[in-house]
């Protein structure tokens, strides 16, 4: 169990951008749960250098498209740590680039249970247990978008820019539901981020080859998605809430 740490838990942090946060918030004094959905080694691997740095952090395997593996998420941080301070709900897919009159109803299902039920009932655990009203002491959920939300993907995918933009209205009406119980709720909106997640869609050259057309003439990094997450969780936001921060590059 920790000690005085305050306790985050990252879903999806075992890659690109839930992996950048998982270090920084251990850099900044945060014991970290790495939630991993099947990739263990990338998990083990942020956590090796979490306590290689003198952190405090575990892996704990759990698909967030599935209401019981959640469930069992949140257990296992109630086991070793015993309290939760914040959460960032990283975890996220894309599919192939597809019309929508191409894509199956199987596809919307697995994008939309992972993409925003997923984060939805991942918020309620947190809730039960940072919540004043449930005897806790407040706490901070980060969800994360993207600037497809405010795009709409057309021709390529639809579906995750729904499920986006379904997050940016959570986020907006979660912060108002819990602010008078100490937990703030905010967002982030990545844009092009030089991460894994472009080969999923089928399309791995897309940060480079979008790069140019941005107005800052080049794609992000995990990194900086991370900085802008941890300053939504820490004490600087202590008035920030209901809050969708842009990190696109003017995108």
């Amino acid at each position: 169990m920790t000690g005085k740490s305050p306790v985050l838990l990252v879903t999806g942090g075992s890659r690109g951008i839930g992996a950048a946060v998982s270090i920084a918030a251990a850099r900044q004094g945060w014991a970290v749960a790495v939630n991993y959905a099947s990739n263990k080694a990338a998990a083990e691997t942020v956590v090796s250098a979490i306590r290689d740095a003198g952190g405090e952090a575990i892996a704990i395997a759990g698909d967030v498209g599935s209401a019981d593996d959640i469930g069992s998420i949140f257990s296992a941080v109630d086991q070793h740590f015993g309290r939760l301070d914040g959460l960032v709900n990283n975890a996220g897919i894309v599919d192939r680039v597809q019309r929508l009159d191409e894509m199956t109803p199987e596809r919307l299902d697995r994008m939309f249970r992972i993409n925003i039920t997923g984060s939805m009932l991942a918020a309620a655990e947190a809730i039960r247990r940072m919540s004043t009203r449930h005897g806790g002491k407040g706490g901070a959920i980060v969800n994360v978008s993207s600037v497809a939300a405010t795009l709409g993907g057309g021709g390529q995918y639809v579906d995750y820019a729904a499920s986006k933009g379904a997050i940016d209205t959570f986020t907006l009406g979660l912060a108002r539901e819990v602010a008078a119980e100490g937990i703030r709720v905010n967002a982030v909106r990545p844009g092009i981020i030089d991460t894994e997640i472009h080969a999923a869609a089928g399309l791995p050259e897309r940060a480079r080859e979008i790069a140019p057309q941005l107005p800052m003439k080049r794609a992000g990094t995990a990194e900086e998605v991370a900085d802008a997450i941890l300053y939504l969780l820490g004490a600087q936001a202590s008035y920030i809430t209901g809050a969708i921060l842009d990190v696109s590059g003017g995108r």
